[in-house]
């Protein structure tokens, strides 16, 4: 489902787009690589690895981070989908080991509230209920089931390949990763100024690190979790950048479950039946989306000026909610859903976006939408040869001289 709200105040485009992604775990993460494949292949002139702003939250952060380093749609396809990619491999174990460190921290701790336990209950039996012990032994309970410091070790190793860079302030283009300090429930942007020296690979660290599923991430005595805690995309930061196009991506939206079983996708004939994790999902992805359209309106109207496009899955999609969200064996199915999806959208919108998309210097591919038999893999076509050091900075040095080449002509006209 495509989200269009259009300036009221049109304006002489500078060229300057902004990219936030939000979150939603690996299958929501998917979910946005494919969209994002969609748009590369779709629009004319959009560059993904050349955009004014990124701004990433959790899972939308892995995503965000390597755009802003020049790894192409197509090459973070062939390392999260297909498996061939030409540099850094990927290993989806890796992200769900259990974070053995935090439970023996954990059960170290069990003499001492045991025994807390057992004196106050003989000095003041009357005074210690159900409550009270659900609290004290709250205390053994791990903060994460799953060890992420395999995230910062992946991330850190792509970031070291082929001329790329773990530092934000040697990006050609400002990225924001978000992360919530758990104890004050305040936002930081990591890639601001003084935020800026964290590693990149440390901060998506953070970013991502969903309570309950991954311990908080410690940075500087601060205890970060998933920057989807306070909002969404977060993407203020993109229109505070000064963007005349805002593109966003948000994976995680309520079913309409009637629809869906209409459409033979949904599974049960009301959520309840699904018990505890049904109704929390729903709760959890309404909650979300109520917040991003709120988001939306206050921009249409404090930004004035500014295009806006978000891209979610549709309402009666059961394919994104009834999946699994931890899930990666669903990833190479759920990116191509997402594709075509992202692909229908555009076509169906195609006669709204035309005229603002021209404002911008951009252009729909009509032999792109127009072709029902597109895949997202059939148009990786063949793996790239593997790339060194060296022919990895040839290749960022002539698309640089590409992009300038594209401005000084924008400028003239």
């Amino acid at each position: 489902m495509l989200l269009f709200q259009p300036s009221t105040r049109p304006r002489a485009s500078r060229g300057k787009i902004g990219l936030a992604i939000a979150g939603g775990g690996p299958i929501g993460g998917m979910y946005e690589l494919g969209a994002l494949r969609a748009l590369d292949e779709a629009i004319e002139g959009l560059d993904l690895n050349d955009l004014a702003v990124y701004v990433g939250v959790s899972s939308g952060a892995f995503l965000a981070a390597g755009l802003a380093n020049r790894i192409s749609t197509e090459q973070m396809c062939r390392i999260f989908i297909t498996g061939d990619p030409d540099d850094v491999p990927f290993r989806p174990e890796a992200f769900l080991r259990p974070a053995f460190a935090e439970y023996g921290k954990r059960m170290a701790a069990m003499p001492r509230v045991l025994l807390g336990w057992w004196r106050d209950l003989l000095l003041h039996p009357r005074s210690i209920g159900i409550s009270d012990a659900m609290q004290r032994f709250g205390d053994l309970v791990p903060t994460g089931l799953f060890d992420n410091a395999a995230v910062e070790r992946f991330l850190r190793d792509a970031y070291s390949r082929h001329g790329r860079t773990n530092d934000f302030r040697e990006l050609k283009r400002k990225l924001y990763v978000v992360a919530v300090d758990i104890d004050s429930g305040e936002a930081v942007r990591f890639g601001s100024e003084g935020w800026d020296d964290v590693p990149i690979s440390r901060a998506v660290q953070a970013s991502a690190a969903l309570p309950a599923l991954y311990p908080p991430v410690d940075i500087r005595g601060r205890q970060f979790v998933d920057g989807a805690l306070r909002r969404t995309m977060h993407a203020s930061v993109a229109f505070d950048s000064g963007v005349d196009l805002f593109i966003g991506l948000n994976p995680l939206v309520p079913i309409d479950n009637a629809s869906a079983r209409r459409g033979a996708k949904g599974k049960y004939d009301n959520l309840s039946r699904g018990g505890l994790p049904m109704v929390l999902s729903q709760t959890f992805r309404t909650l979300l989306q109520s917040r991003m359209q709120v988001g939306m309106t206050r921009h249409a109207q404090q930004y004035d000026d500014v295009d806006q496009l978000v891209f979610e899955p549709n309402p009666s999609d059961g394919e994104m909610f009834f999946t699994n969200i931890f899930s990666y064996s669903a990833r190479q199915h759920l990116c191509e859903h997402a594709y075509r999806n992202t692909l229908d959208d555009l076509s169906a919108r195609r006669a709204e976006l035309a005229p603002v998309f021209a404002r911008h210097g951009l252009r729909l591919r009509v032999e792109v939408l127009d072709d029902p038999a597109r895949s997202l893999t059939a148009g990786l076509g063949e793996p790239a040869y593997r790339q060194t050091d060296a022919t990895a900075s040839l290749r960022r040095a002539l698309d640089d001289v590409a992009a300038l080449v594209r401005q000084r002509r924008a400028e003239r006209g």
